[in-house]
């Protein structure tokens, strides 16, 4: 049974619309979602003393939210992630986007759909918001219209995303919530034990943008001891081009990994059993996650990823019908900002699971597809499964 209860959570300025907020309450879950950017404020769940703390990182007002903050618990589009340059072509015409993140458009732009006022309608056991994104709003192709679905069944929280598209365009959708399974305000995620079921990922350039693989790699990423491909290193042709692969794939016959793809295998991003999160950061020597990990090729419900706190034997489950996810472990959170309950979000207080497609998509022609064109419709959904053990 889900009860589903709806208050005013805040007006916006200038008399620009009020925002509202629905509270999706089960036996095991608790969450608010607010109007203004279909924004996950809270989500409490029990620990295996029967305690709730909430595990999001937010604001207690809508304030919080209006102010220049890293998209606590927002949906993000029209297309998630990062677009290189902010620029892409399309039937021959170049677009131009917003830069909002060094060289780069990130997460639709300066003014995504996290920061726009979405229209509900109240479910049985959840809540949907629709938008009509506009013909060229933030730079992109075509009028867009969105539907975001949240649900509630047991400890499963559901989020379904739809759109159609007026003319071709790039769409790409996720939820940003930043979870702390210890609770929201808790120092740091150091003592979370994290599992991606992911093979491979996607390298990046400083600034965040999927890189060619270097040389070195190719006889790992080939596959000619790992993938038994059928080309030696020595009849590939390409290997004499100083550099990238870039073109390796298109001509291997095996075609056994996409342009960009690195194997997780012997690497810090070899998730695919549980690691200690703050442990494994100090052996590998690394800042934080900020990656896209691959997942196996399926438009089905599949298991992505998982996150348990010994602590307090809280779990998440993570299942996609998405290509990828992007695991983000708060690396840009400086404390500065203040969040609920007076609490202040350092560096590492949270994690992100990002279920999406891969960053800068638009401009990887080996990357799975994100264009969405008239007359098909864009339909994914993400299962985030609370449990205690």
């Amino acid at each position: 049974m889900v009860s589903v209860t709806r208050a005013v959570f805040g007006d916006l300025p200038l008399g620009a619309g009020t925002v509202e907020k629905f509270q999706l309450q089960s036996d095991q879950l608790r969450v608010d979602i607010i109007s203004w950017g279909c924004t996950i404020t809270a989500l409490e769940v029990k620990d295996r003393q029967g305690r709730a703390s909430d595990l999001v990182l937010g604001f207690a007002e809508l304030e919080g939210y209006l102010q220049k903050q890293p998209y606590f618990g927002a949906v993000v589009g029209r297309v998630a992630n990062r677009i290189a340059k902010g620029t892409f072509t399309l039937d021959g015409k170049e677009y131009q986007l917003a830069i909002n993140n060094g060289p780069n458009s990130l997460h639709g732009g300066v003014r995504g759909f996290d920061k726009v006022l979405w229209t509900p309608q109240v479910l049985s056991n959840g809540v949907e918001f629709s938008r009509v994104s506009p013909d060229g709003e933030e730079g992109y192709p075509g009028e867009l219209k969105v539907w975001v679905t949240y649900t509630l069944d047991g400890g499963e929280l559901v989020i379904n995303y739809r759109a159609q598209a007026s003319q071709t365009t790039p769409v790409n959708l996720t939820n940003h919530s930043y979870f702390n399974l210890a609770g929201q305000g808790s120092p740091n995620i150091y003592d979370h034990e994290v599992t991606i079921e992911a093979d491979t990922f996607l390298p990046v350039d400083e600034t965040l943008i999927p890189t060619a693989v270097p040389l070195g790699a190719l006889f790992t990423l080939c596959g000619y001891e790992r993938l038994m491909c059928p080309l030696p290193p020595s009849d590939c042709k390409r290997l004499k081009k100083a550099g990238h692969v870039s073109s390796m794939y298109q001509l291997c016959p095996a075609q056994c990994l996409a342009y960009k793809v690195a194997p997780v295998q012997g690497t810090a991003f070899d998730l695919r059993k549980p690691v200690e999160l703050g442990k494994h950061l100090q052996e590998f020597h690394m800042n934080g996650f900020d990656h896209n990990f691959c997942l196996k090729g399926s438009k089905e419900k599949r298991f992505c990823a998982r996150v348990h706190h010994a602590g307090s034997g809280r779990v998440l489950e993570v299942y996609t019908t998405q290509p990828g996810v992007q695991f983000y472990t708060g690396n840009f959170l400086d404390g500065t900002l203040k969040g609920k309950r007076g609490a202040l979000y350092p560096k590492h207080s949270g994690f992100c699971l990002e279920t999406q497609n891969w960053p800068d998509a638009v401009n990887q022609p080996h990357f799975p597809p994100v264009l969405l064109k008239p007359g098909e419709e864009y339909d994914h959904t993400t299962w985030f499964k609370f449990s205690v053990a």
